[in-house]
Formats: C-alpha cells, sequence, structure tokens
C-alpha cells in the first residue's frame, strides 16, 4: 500500500456525472487540484482545494470548504458555503464570499473586496499540499468505505457522509478550452460531457459520457460502452472500444480492439493487429 502512495496525486480521476458548462467544470463532489496547474475555466464542487501555484481563470464556487494553495491565482470570485482558507500570497481578482469562519495567511490580495459572516483569523492555515495528501492518502490506507468515511470525519472535519470519488487533477495539467493535459493515467467517469482535445499516459472513459474532442495517449485507450468521442482516437499502445460505443473520426493503435456493436466513422489503423469482438 505504501509504496503506491507518492502516485496518487498523479492520476487525473474525473467522476461520473462532471461536465463543462459555460466556462465552468462543474461536479457534485469534492475538486481537488494539483500544485502548478493551470485551469483556464471556473470550478464548481461540493468543495474545492486548489494547491500551490495554481492559476484559475474563472470563479470558485464550492457547497463546502474552499482551500486554497500559496501563491495561487484566481481570475474570477470565490464564494463558499462554509469556511474558507487562503494560503499566503493568494491573489483573487475578483469578490470572496465566505458564508462561515475565514483563515487568510499573509500578502493576500483580494481586489474587489470579501465578505465572511463567520471568524476572520489572519494566520496561514494548514499548507494545501499537506491537505491533499492527508485527504488522497484515506483512499490507500483502509480497506473499507466506513473506515475511509471516520478518517475524514475525525483528521479532515468531513461530515460523517458516504465518502464518493473526488475530482483530482494531478500536478503540473493543463485545462483549457482546447485540451485536458496530464503527464500520467486520465479516468473520464460515467455520464460525463466534456470538451477539449484529451492527452495523457492512458486514458479510460466510462459508460455514456460524451468528448468533443480527440484522445491521444501514449500506452492505452479505452471507451466505455455508449460514449461518443467526436475526435481522433490514436495511442502507441492498445485501444479498446466497447459496444455501443461511437467514434467520429480515426482509430490509429498499435493494437485494436472494436467491438461489433461500436460505431466508427474513420479508418482504423493498428499494425500489429486489428480485433473485432463478437457479442456473447
Amino acid at each position: 500500500m505504501d509504496e503506491t502512495a507518492p502516485t496518487l496525486l498523479d492520476r487525473c480521476t474525473i467522476p461520473d456525472g462532471t461536465e463543462l458548462q459555460e466556462h465552468m467544470l462543474l461536479t457534485e463532489r469534492a475538486i481537488l487540484i494539483g500544485d502548478r496547474s493551470r485551469i483556464d475555466y471556473g470550478l464548481s464542487g461540493a468543495e474545492v482545494v486548489v494547491a500551490e501555484f495554481c492559476r484559475v481563470n474563472g470563479t470558485v464556487t464550492a457547497a463546502g470548504d474552499v482551500r486554497i494553495g500559496n501563491w495561487t491565482e484566481v481570475a474570477g470570485d470565490v464564494r463558499t458555503d462554509e469556511d474558507a482558507y487562503l494560503g499566503e500570497g493568494v491573489r483573487i481578482a475578483g469578490r470572496l464570499s465566505v458564508a462561515g469562519d475565514l483563515d487568510i495567511g499573509d500578502n493576500v490580495k483580494i481586489e474587489q473586496g470579501f465578505e465572511a459572516r463567520g471568524w476572520i483569523q489572519i494566520r496561514n492555515p494548514l499548507p494545501v499540499i499537506v491537505y491533499l495528501m492527508l485527504y488522497l492518502m484515506a483512499m490507500l490506507r483502509f480497506e473499507h468505505e466506513d473506515e475511509i468515511e471516520r478518517f475524514m470525519s475525525k483528521v479532515l472535519g468531513e461530515d460523517e457522509a458516504p465518502f464518493e470519488q473526488p475530482l483530482v487533477v494531478p500536478p503540473g495539467a493543463v485545462f483549457d478550452m482546447e485540451r485536458l493535459e496530464v503527464p500520467g493515467e486520465m479516468t473520464i467517469g460515467s455520464d460525463c460531457r466534456l470538451h477539449g482535445n484529451v492527452r495523457g499516459r492512458t486514458v479510460e472513459v466510462g459508460r455514456n459520457s460524451t468528448l468533443f474532442g480527440s484522445i491521444r495517449a501514449a500506452d492505452r485507450i479505452v471507451i466505455g460502452p455508449g460514449s461518443v468521442v467526436h475526435g481522433t482516437v490514436a495511442c502507441g499502445g492498445a485501444i479498446e472500444v466497447a459496444e455501443g460505443a461511437r467514434v467520429l473520426g480515426d482509430l490509429d493503435g498499435r493494437t485494436i480492439e472494436v467491438h461489433e456493436h461500436a460505431l466508427v466513422d474513420g479508418t482504423m489503423r493498428a499494425p500489429d493487429g486489428l480485433r473485432i469482438l463478437r457479442a456473447t
């Protein structure tokens, strides 16, 4: 278990039902953004955690807490229905609205003012990278959901609610209107609707998701049942296209497996073999 902990933040996870709507990445789950990432639209989730040295070019909205790490910039407003934690050197170009308490570090700039209905404490909060590691290591440390829930409640102050996989963007990622690029693995859940060209080492797409863009990966690409990709799918390794999926472009991989009830509008190139999977 411990050997895999350092790689946990390197995996991008986009949970079920995530949508990109009008320059806002929207999910009902928590959002965790790794350090030195760039997000060129707003974020809206149950809780939003942005690590150090990031830039978010939009509004940040959370039903729960907002945590923003040292020297991170937000180009829009920040709104939370609970507490906010701003690290040293944070810059918010819009307005900060906090329904609960506000913990604020040194040299924070909020250009259009702020409102906090609870206590205001000027101190440097727990570094966001530490918070992220505690949050995500809980998924490796325990085998059962009830153990994870107790950990989250006691250590991180979470409400005692069922644990749900957060939206995780790894360090160094770039999410803009043209690309969703991560250095490692990316998993896109079911019933998602996203815009942009996906880039990663491996990419897996769940059921009934729609992607308006191409997918390129070094090792492996999986398109789940009923999902639609409006673009080319290219991979240096294996491509798998499940039953009911559709690709409105070419398939270009080392090997390709396509279910007989999938649709591919373009050509298929597989120098090491093309396999058609029959319905059982």
